[in-house]
């Protein structure tokens, strides 16, 4: 008895050992196929971002463009975070003093066609007093192109932003008039089951709100739902104010590095 005990042992553990090994095959096979797909989209993209810089436009072609190009950065670094997700990592931040009226007002230019295609009228009014955080121009953009497209997939129109402040925090509001939330926010990022359809894009703002030493919540309004991205307010000059401008050596190699992420 002692003997087969033994035996049915081993048997365990020596399938157990199989079963390590053809999953460690099957995950660095994948891991490949994921490190060929990056490395095979950062040549477009690359081309794509620093063709379309050089072009030239005036009025209303340039704030197109400067739409595409946020779209394409961003785009670029979900690929960068793509590239270091098989080592556990994401891509580094590289924080700067930002102006977030101009910020969301890029973010809303980049997301007017989309809005038109379904048919909602999205607004933001950028005017009023300077409101400046220290944080990492691509990753907010993407922390509020997320809220805006939660907003215009599964609210109803209008889907209004605004952006105001308290004497310590900048407050991003991203207002739609649907059927409002399923649940809390903080319910939906944390993996509840019906957090599916929203979740996603509530949990990458929260996480960039907590890389930046804030916080993603929902106001009570009279109908539909409210999101707001807090962020630390700061005093200083916001860099690259609005509009297009050139791209740094730093950001050009942010998309076209070859090397791991940190």
């Amino acid at each position: 008895m002692t003997s087969l005990l033994a035996a049915l042992g081993w048997s365990a553990a020596l399938v157990a050992l199989a079963t390590v090994a053809f999953l460690r095959v099957s995950i660095g096979r994948r891991m490949a196929l994921v490190a060929q797909a990056a490395h095979e989209l950062r040549g477009p993209l690359s081309a794509a971002l620093l063709g379309l810089h050089g072009a030239s436009a005036d009025g209303a072609g340039a704030r197109r463009m400067a739409a595409v190009e946020l779209e394409l950065r961003r785009a670029g670094l979900a690929l960068e975070d793509l590239d270091a997700a098989p080592r556990g990592r994401r891509a580094p931040d590289c924080a700067e003093a930002l102006d977030v009226r101009a910020l969301v007002a890029e973010c809303v230019a980049a997301s007017q066609p989309l809005a038109k295609g379904l048919a909602v009228a999205l607004l933001f009014d950028p005017s009023g007093p300077g409101l400046v955080v220290h944080g990492d121009r691509l990753r907010l953009a993407q922390a509020v192109g997320n809220l805006v497209l939660n907003a215009l997939e599964h609210g109803s129109s209008p889907v209004r932003l605004r952006a105001h402040a308290t004497r310590t925090l900048v407050r991003i509001e991203v207002r739609d008039h649907g059927p409002g939330l399923p649940d809390s926010v903080a319910a939906l990022t944390g993996g509840a089951p019906h957090a599916a359809r929203r979740g996603h894009g509530l949990a990458v703002a929260a996480r960039v709100a907590e890389r930046h030493g804030g916080r993603l919540l929902s106001a009570t309004v009279s109908g539909g739902a409210c999101v707001v991205l807090e962020l630390p307010r700061v005093d200083g000059v916001p860099s690259g104010a609005g509009g297009r401008r050139r791209l740094t050596r730093a950001e050009v190699a942010r998309v076209t590095r070859r090397g791991p992420a940190q």
